[in-house]
């Protein structure tokens, strides 16, 4: 039975950790290959709290510094991260989601018998993604002649890995008390980014220095590991956590009734069971053939749209009125950031209050929230169904593919909307509250672009789901354009031969017009959309004439 339940989970979800460790080890080698077309001297410069934000040692000179902090410390962390909360979400949640709890446990073995055999699966996923990036790390500078000494590649990539598992348990714990695998997955990464955030922002203000010392994501990378070799102390706190949530997961798998996935109770379900609220259900459901299927796919995700709402909502009433705490240091700093740091984050002068917000929340978090968002929405689309072998009855009711498949794209467009709305009211009321300077309408524009953009890739994974059916191909797909599309905008400018390649990028029309100082640019809008609708057409075909699986 362990053995099964290992190799099957390991064989589910080696693949994901494949595409993961390979695409950063490629943006490993185009990020190494565009520093040595540049001068990197400028990255000393700049503030030791701003370094220590993207990752970057000031005390680990040359390419390789540069390239792995970048590239391990921020992109690579959070994607092995986000891949072993995938992983952890589903080892339990996941399993009475799909209806297939009851076949693991209908074997002659105890819940913690599985519970184990998905933990061992998710340690083993995880080491397998660490050797990926450390013999990327290690291979990349040989190919290209890059000097790495002082950088101590072994020990950074440790950090990485058991910072990962620490999160993709907190994810198994969540998913192991609640069953639900969407408030297990959203948790998690919410919680991940939140503790970046508090880490990347908190030493910037003194009196709130220590305070980042509560937040795990301290213990990943704060003593420089890539620099100082491996730090124990700070691996004994990541690890006595892990073992905790994995307590406690045992005992909340092992306390609570487990639920098939016929027992999930949707928003829809919620208004409807109500007698104040059942007529405004019953309108919003529709029939049971047609006009619920836009309802019904918007209550599937409900969970991970609340929780990424809430992620959203706390950073836009925090971040801007942070702006006036920050010590005058810092902004004079950031006033004489070079041009090619600046394109990193947008083009915008970091030291003024437009720019700071969109350094910290535009540049990056509201692109990981949509993307994450609407790409779970399009890839579960129509591949989701078919997993969960309710294609069939959707299909059993007089209404063809395309209604189906547009259907859904309402839906994911309501999600956008949603999500839009959110950060634009949240920021909206932070800036109120800091007092600053900042136009209210070109903060729709950038929220705009930004709801846009999400589109885009929510529509890509849609177009993925309808050409294979396979959920995991169309989210990490989705995913993997969205993290090469954002290093094509932020470091193909820095390099002559390589800068004309950055309108390939979607990215590029999203923040490089500076929509929260100039207002919105129609052109790149309408670039977005028409990216969106071309997406969107392309899935009727290939949803059209692929063979179902049943």
């Amino acid at each position: 039975m362990y053995a099964n339940v290992f190799t099957k989970s390991v064989r589910d979800k080696w693949v994901a950790m494949l595409v993961g460790g390979v695409s950063i080890g490629l943006l490993l080698w185009m990020g190494m290959a565009v520093y040595r077309s540049i001068d990197t001297s400028f990255y000393y410069q700049l503030p030791a709290a701003y370094l220590d934000a993207v990752g970057i040692s000031r005390d680990v000179g040359g390419i390789g510094g540069i390239a792995y902090g970048a590239m391990y410390n921020l992109l690579g962390a959070m994607t092995v991260a986000g891949l072993a909360i995938s992983f952890g979400a589903s080892t339990i949640a996941g399993e009475e989601r799909n209806g297939t709890i009851g076949l693991l446990l209908g074997n002659p073995r105890s819940r913690s018998y599985v519970l184990g055999s998905k933990i061992a699966a998710l340690i083993a996923l995880i080491v397998f993604s660490g050797l990926l990036l450390w013999g990327a790390a290690l291979a990349v500078p040989a190919i290209l002649d890059v000097d790495i000494t002082g950088v101590d590649v072994s020990a950074l990539v440790v950090h990485l890995a058991v910072n990962a598992l620490f999160w993709g348990l907190l994810a198994v714990a969540i998913g192991a008390w609640t069953g639900n695998r969407t408030a297990a997955s959203g948790g998690a990464a919410g919680l991940m980014v939140v503790s970046w955030l508090a880490v990347s922002i908190l030493p910037l203000i003194e009196r709130l220095h220590d305070v980042a010392r509560a937040f795990p994501w301290y213990y990943f990378n704060s003593s420089q590991p890539e620099l100082n070799g491996i730090d124990w102390g700070h691996l004994a706190v990541l690890s006595s956590l892990s073992a905790g949530l994995v307590v406690v997961a045992f005992i909340g798998v092992n306390r609570r009734d487990l639920r098939d996935r016929s027992t999930a109770v949707t928003l829809v379900d919620r208004l409807r069971d109500n007698p104040r609220t059942r007529r405004i259900g019953e309108r919003i459901a529709g029939s049971a053939r047609v006009s619920g299927i836009t309802a019904k796919t918007f209550s599937d995700h409900q969970g991970l749209m609340v929780a990424v709402a809430a992620i959203l909502f706390y950073l836009g009433l925090l971040v801007p009125p942070l702006y006036n705490l920050l010590p005058a240091t810092f902004t004079q700093a950031m006033a004489g950031l070079p041009d090619a740091i600046v394109n990193m984050i947008g083009g915008v002068d970091m030291s003024t209050p437009t720019g700071w917000i969109q350094g910290e929340t535009f540049s990056l978090v509201i692109p990981i929230a949509f993307i994450a968002v609407l790409a779970v929405v399009g890839s579960r689309a129509l591949a989701g169904e078919e997993a969960d072998h309710t294609m069939g009855l959707l299909l059993a009711s007089p209404v063809s593919r395309t209604r189906i498949l547009l259907d859904k794209v309402v839906a994911m467009i309501a999600y956008a909307v949603v999500l839009g709305a959110v950060a634009f009211l949240s920021n909206a009321a932070g800036i109120i509250l800091g007092g600053l300077d900042v136009g209210i309408v070109n903060l729709a524009a950038i929220t705009a672009l930004g709801t846009l953009l999400g589109l885009v890739f929510g529509a890509f994974a849609l177009a993925l789901s309808a050409a294979t059916g396979t959920v995991s191909i169309a989210v990490y797909g989705a995913a993997g354009l969205g993290l090469l599309s954002y290093f094509i905008d932020a470091f193909f400018p820095l390099a002559d031969s390589f800068k004309d390649w950055a309108v390939l990028s979607p990215f590029h029309y999203y923040l490089s017009s500076d929509p929260l100082v100039n207002g919105m640019d129609w052109g790149h809008a309408a670039v977005l959309a028409a990216i969106f609708a071309v997406l969107v057409a392309a899935s009727i075909p290939l949803f059209n004439r692929r063979d179902l699986r049943g």
